[in-house]
């Protein structure tokens, strides 16, 4: 099957400008003969564009699901993992064919995403990952991630909000001195960082009412192994605060662990919020008090915006924020 990369090779040109030839751009500042000699060659290995596999709309849709997270990774918190089962749920419902695509070190095998009618990718990802993905198509939804809300359907979840949300209500609650426990993200082979906002809202509230500590902060990674070790090191560094927001279930899930450990009780000594409600987090003791994201919503709706761009020739791009919802459970007083 003639590929993209093939076809680019042949005519001496990047795969964007294959890309964009192909689905006719015509924003595309590009020279008649070279917009011709792509065509030609094209035409002559018997590529056909998205457009062209859509016409007949029975056909049987066919869609690439790229995720950011290896499977490990999904194991060990499975955020991700439950948009993708939303993914899964709404393109069962409606006869869509799907590929996986998982990252392989810091790259994605991106040959797979040949022949396909559209690309939901979820998680986080660089400029370059961004802009390779959507050389294979113009139709793509990134989940959790906006890398452009101006040129990509995105479909997002209010952070900022929701963290807000959090941290008045502990306040309301009496705690003055709240801890953060999270994680450090970076993406692509330079390792760039990933501006979390929840760290970034609960440092720009703890200023706003003068109890800042860079103390109170513990960053790692997204595992329970990660939230147990980081709570560990607050428990012995001493002075704990009464609360802390943790920003992921599975990261507190670890950070009980290590408080009941030190035999210090939640929440008669320690308070606890995370965030997610993954379904563990309401048989937990204690119970989790946590921020539900409505992971499988995420996915169902991604599919949706997905069929808009590829049925409807929708090409206007939407970002999608989804709400999220406090539910104060037993580890929190």
């Amino acid at each position: 099957m003639v590929t993209i990369k093939e076809i680019a090779k042949l005519a001496g040109v990047s795969i964007a400008t294959v890309s964009r030839v192909l689905n006719q751009d015509i924003s595309l500042n590009v020279a008649d003969e070279t917009r011709k000699k792509i065509l030609d060659i094209a035409d002559e290995l018997g590529y056909k564009t998205v457009r062209q596999r859509t016409k007949n709309i029975f056909n049987k849709i066919k869609i690439g699901v790229i995720h950011w997270y290896s499977q490990n990774e999904e194991l060990g918190d499975p955020y991700y993992l439950l948009i993708a089962m939303g993914i899964e749920k709404e393109c069962f419902s409606k006869q869509i064919s799907m590929v996986t695509i998982f990252k392989n070190g810091d790259r994605y095998i991106t040959s797979d995403l040949n022949d396909l009618d559209g690309v939901i990718a979820i998680g986080k990802f660089s400029k370059l990952d961004v802009e390779e993905f959507s050389a294979y198509s113009p139709n793509i939804v990134f989940v959790d991630f906006s890398p452009n809300e101006k040129q990509y359907d995105s479909i997002v979840v209010d952070f900022r909000k929701a963290l807000n949300e959090v941290l008045e209500y502990l306040a309301s609650r009496g705690h003055t001195q709240i801890g953060y426990v999270g994680g450090v993200e970076y993406v692509g082979e330079n390792k760039e960082l990933i501006e979390d906002e929840r760290l970034t809202t609960y440092q720009e509230f703890m200023r706003k009412h003068g109890r800042l500590d860079p103390k109170l902060v513990h960053l790692g990674k997204f595992t329970s192994e990660d939230g147990h070790n980081l709570m560990r090191d607050a428990i012995e560094a001493g002075n704990l605060p009464s609360a802390f927001f943790i920003a992921s279930d599975s990261m507190a899930i670890g950070a009980i662990q290590a408080l009941h450990e030190a035999n210090i009780s939640v929440p008669n000594e320690v308070s606890i919020v995370s965030f997610n409600d993954i379904p563990t987090s309401k048989y937990l003791v204690p119970s989790l008090s946590t921020v539900k994201v409505y992971t499988e919503f995420m996915g169902a709706t991604a599919v949706q915006l997905l069929l808009e761009r590829i049925n409807d020739g929708r090409e206007i791009p939407k970002k999608v924020i989804i709400p999220s919802e406090l539910i104060i459970r037993e580890s929190c007083k």
